[in-house]
């Protein structure tokens, strides 16, 4: 079979405007990127309020491998197979980060004959959104070094500050701990997230409109004064501008599928450390045109769903129909116990030896995934995602033990080697699931304290027994009950790798605790974030980066893209 990037480049694809077109997006809705992209204008909403949704679906996954599971390849691909059977879908995915893209994981317009095109765009610059996150969030560091230089007339605490600058790139080994100011400036210790993490990102992707937009970068908080005062960008005078340089990242970049389908593609926070959910906007346009949006939450059940329920949901209004999970015979025998997995390693040889009690061993993982779907009481349907080594008996036990753990159905995609037509038995299921008994409830109510927002993910999320708070943890959270903040919702900061906050726990943890270290506020963002276990904001780079395979050929064209 060919590679993901031959096949997208041998793809015949539609002028943009084509594509619009068929999804009912007028040429004047649009601002032409060149021939196969376009930011929708936002003036769309108000042309087409006062048509009704289409249906709502999120597609999630087991705790993953380190190699992912293929979300976002049968997130494609179900939206293909739904157009295939005669329904109007539309996809709504995020934007790929560039250090995930030239790391370990390569790009994330899916793969195969599920993917978003044209390829190279998504995987590379596309629109230039994250750009303008970077720059918007590393002028209000230039403003708050230079207040610090000019006199600190806000009286800013330097040990206090959090707004570290951003870049694009996994740079741990140089940038996460460095010194700043040795250049004639205010020395101080400081470091790089990257450009995904920015908090100005998981605005764009829950804001509702451009002022919405303004109000949210001026409540950002950067520093605090000796005092104890927050400072936020409006207090450094730069949120006007930094809004201006993110106005047009607040519009969603319509793509296409590889079988001509509308994609909005639009924002890129990672799930492990912020909310790691597409635009609401992105949505919201999307379920005006379309009879069934199909979208995704980044990593497992535990973490991505739980936050499109909890907080995207919670700040939209929106109601899922029904929830994807993504399963694949390889990650349910790692979570048996058996393999090590590492990070940027090949599998063991023996992984693909058929191996039936080892995946009933692991379909522990796949089991809790369907509870926390059912604890939100949305219609959940399980979608083997299909490899070559799957045998049937392995296949039949995770059949068996997702139905008998409350699926709807049990259904696998061949999306991946056969586009939509692979994706038909996923579509129908979904159709069918949309239209069960829906009782859609949020996990906790605002006006509940801090603690119990966090618990009750923890002990009906993640399967703690509880939760131990350090002393800067508890320290924050009387600090934010003090300042009214009590009623945000919470987005917990964890690995993506276990239910729990260690990576090295596979299955289905039982009696841990879950350790706090600290709550962070994006008060900007509208939500709190309490840090679980350690978690690193920009990652490094692997022995073998993916990028060392990315090139150009004797005629221009890319190779070497995953």
């Amino acid at each position: 079979m060919l590679s993901d990037l031959k096949i997208a480049q041998k793809a015949k694809m539609k002028k943009i405007e084509k594509v619009a077109g068929q999804a009912g997006i007028g040429r004047d809705d649009l601002e032409l990127y060149g021939d196969y992209k376009a930011k929708v204008k936002l003036g769309i909403l108000d042309k087409y309020k006062d048509a009704p949704d289409g249906k709502y679906i999120d597609v999630t996954a087991i705790t993953p491998t380190p190699l992912g599971e293929g979300k976002t390849v049968t997130t494609i691909g179900a939206t293909q197979g739904l157009n295939h059977i005669g329904k109007n879908a539309a996809v709504c995915i995020r934007q790929p980060s560039l250090g995930p893209v030239f790391g370990i994981k390569g790009g994330a317009a899916g793969g195969g004959y599920s993917q978003v095109l044209p390829m190279e765009d998504f995987n590379l610059h596309m629109t230039g959104d994250i750009h303008a996150v970077s720059i918007a969030h590393n002028l209000a560091a230039a403003f708050l070094d230079n207040s610090l230089k000019r006199n600190n007339r806000l009286n800013i605490d330097p040990f206090s500050i959090s707004w570290n600058r951003v870049v694009d790139l996994n740079d741990r080994w140089a940038l996460e701990d460095i010194v700043v100011g040795l250049g004639n400036g205010f020395v101080r210790r400081s470091g790089f997230d990257i450009s995904v993490a920015s908090e100005l990102m998981a605005i764009l992707g829950l804001a509702e409109n451009l002022q919405d937009l303004r109000e949210r970068v001026g409540r950002c908080i950067v520093a605090s004064t000796y005092g104890g005062e927050p400072v936020t960008c409006e207090d450094l005078k730069c949120a006007g501008a930094m809004t201006v340089l993110l106005k047009d990242a607040l519009k969603p970049t319509l793509m296409q599928t590889l079988e001509g389908g509308p994609a909005f593609v639009h924002t890129g926070p990672f799930a492990n450390i912020a909310h790691g959910n597409s635009s609401i906007i992105a949505d919201k346009i999307a379920l005006k045109l379309s009879d069934y949006v199909v979208t995704e939450s980044g990593f497992g059940a535990d973490i991505g769903m739980e936050k499109f329920f909890n907080i995207k949901c919670r700040q939209s209004g929106l109601t899922p129909d029904a929830v994807l999970l993504v399963v694949t015979v390889r990650a349910l025998k790692m979570h048996s116990g058996d393999f090590d997995i590492k990070p940027g390693k090949p599998l063991p040889a023996r992984f693909k030896n058929e191996n039936p009690d080892a995946v009933a061993r692991g379909c522990c993982n796949m089991e809790k995934h369907i509870e926390n779907v059912k604890q939100f009481g949305v219609p959940s349907v399980v979608c083997i995602n299909h490899f070559s080594d799957d045998s049937p008996s392995e296949i039949e036990v995770v059949r068996d033990r997702a139905l008998n753990a409350g699926a709807e159905d049990v259904v696998i995609s061949d999306v991946w080697a056969e586009g939509g037509k692979g994706g038909i038995e996923v579509a129908e299921a979904l159709v069918e699931a949309c239209e069960k008994e829906n009782n859609f409830s949020l996990l906790y109510e605002n006006d509940e304290p801090i603690e119990s927002k966090i618990e009750k993910i923890a002990t009906r999320i993640y399967g703690a027994s509880g939760v131990q708070y350090a002393s800067k943890a508890r320290k924050n959270i009387e600090l934010y009950k003090q300042r009214g903040w009590e009623k945000l919702p919470v987005c917990m900061a964890k690995t993506h790798l276990s239910l729990s906050h260690d990576s090295s726990l596979k299955g289905r943890p039982r009696d841990f605790m879950l350790p706090v270290r600290d709550v962070r506020p994006s008060i900007g963002a509208g939500f709190l974030y309490p840090l679980c276990g350690s978690m690193r904001t920009i990652p490094g780079l692997p022995t073998r980066p993916a990028a060392e395979d990315v090139d150009i050929d004797k005629n221009g064209r890319t190779v070497g893209l995953f």
